[in-house]
């Protein structure tokens, strides 16, 4: 990885059982096909690791100075709305020189509701 370039973080909540972050990784996979030579990593507001703030440091230690938080929720409930926020603010504080964007959650965009209802009426 080129010192300088940007990271796209895959944010999700987390769960005890490991298979659920399955689909996350299969995600970042298939992100990483669509865009080549882009970083994509996963990270996890807890109970799976790395946390957020685990991976923007090793991220921040490898040169990365733009991150790009994707969070792959359905909607901006609690977790978005509070602890996500704080979460990157506190990492402004710490790394300065890291420039820090936030998506909206990626279930609230008008794409994924309509592969999401395509999925749903094939399967009927």
């Amino acid at each position: 990885m080129e010192s300088g370039k940007p990271a796209l973080v895959l944010f999700a909540h987390g769960a005890r059982n490991a298979g659920w972050a399955d689909p996350f990784r299969r995600l970042a996979v298939e992100l990483g096909e669509k865009l080549p030579g882009e970083r994509i990593v996963l990270a996890f507001l807890e109970l799976m690791q790395p946390s957020l703030p685990d991976c923007a440091a090793a991220l921040h230690a490898d040169g990365v100075r733009e991150l790009r938080v994707v969070p792959v929720f359905l909607g901006a409930g609690g977790h978005l709305k509070t602890d996500l926020p704080r979460i990157v603010e506190e990492l402004r504080s710490r790394y300065p020189d890291l420039a820090i964007a936030v998506d909206p959650p990626i279930g609230e965009q008008l794409e994924v509701i309509a592969a999401i209802a395509s999925a749903i009426a094939i399967a009927r």
